[in-house]
């Protein structure tokens, strides 16, 4: 029997789309994470993809999370590893040296917000849902990188606050605390959707100097996590090598000759 494609991926104008789709909640189960793990290395070695944008299917729900069901009834240890997959699957997603936009469609709770954080840059559709780790109402931690991530973005006491009171709030308030990075109004999925990509064309060649993205996103990512020094020393190399590349010299030949720069990814 062949397995359910739980993970669809459609690409068009140098943007992999990735959309979790299991209704009615697109929860997701061992088989869904190891799948959107397949899909997030397949963006990353496409030479033709710039940017990476991860969204729900239909109008209610980005994911509502962990299917409850598949961990009501599997042993302590298979969660366990359940739990590590999907936090390295998360980790290769930030990794990716690739901008992510996740475009939350929907309600966005529990392992759903855990991976809209794994994204660089988080947008919702105003009043489509809340967002929320309520973990603590079923006796658990946010366990796919949400205690580390959240307070990362918020900061040691709010995330505490947030997840200890098993908060559930908007999109607005959400980007008020800094969960998330911005709000579209949109008549429905369809037109938020196309709204999002159309943001997310602004970091695709030729407009924009896709390494240079990648990098800076390296930097942030992977330096932000080391003390000043070494997170500087990661800067400098990595500016080496934009340095050498094709683009920044189109880039900087482009500003001197006053003209629209074309950037190539070389």
């Amino acid at each position: 029997m062949a397995e359910k494609t739980l993970i669809q991926y459609a690409t068009e104008d140098r943007i992999a789309t990735l959309t979790l789709d299991d209704p009615p909640a697109n929860t997701y189960t061992h088989e869904m994470m190891r799948q959107l793990d397949e899909a997030i290395l397949r963006a990353r070695f496409d030479e033709d993809v710039d940017v990476i944008m991860i969204t729900g299917a239909g109008e209610k729900f980005f994911c509502a999370g962990a299917n409850i069901n598949m961990l009501a009834e599997a042993d302590p240890t298979w969660k366990y590893y359940f739990c590590l997959h999907a936090n390295e699957t998360l980790s290769r997603l930030e990794h990716t040296p690739k901008l992510v936009i996740a475009a939350l469609n929907g309600h966005t709770v529990g392992g759903g917000l855990e991976i809209a954080m794994a994204a660089d840059l988080r947008i919702g559709r105003r009043g489509a849902g809340k967002v929320g780790l309520p973990e603590v109402s079923l006796g658990v931690l946010p366990g796919t990188g949400g205690t580390q991530r959240l307070t990362r973005l918020v900061g040691h006491s709010r995330a505490i606050q947030f997840m200890t009171e098993g908060l559930n709030t908007d999109f607005d308030e959400a980007e008020r605390l800094g969960i998330i990075n911005r709000v579209m109004d949109a008549e429905s999925r369809d037109d938020f959707l196309n709204q999002v990509r159309e943001y997310a064309r602004q970091f695709t060649r030729p407009a924009k100097a896709s390494l240079a993205v990648g990098n800076i996103k390296r930097a942030c990512q992977t330096g932000g996590q080391l003390p000043i020094e070494q997170g500087l020393a990661l800067e400098r190399e990595l500016q080496a090598q934009l340095f050498n590349s094709t683009d920044a010299k189109e880039g900087l030949n482009a500003y001197v000759e006053k003209r629209k720069a074309a950037f190539s990814g070389r």
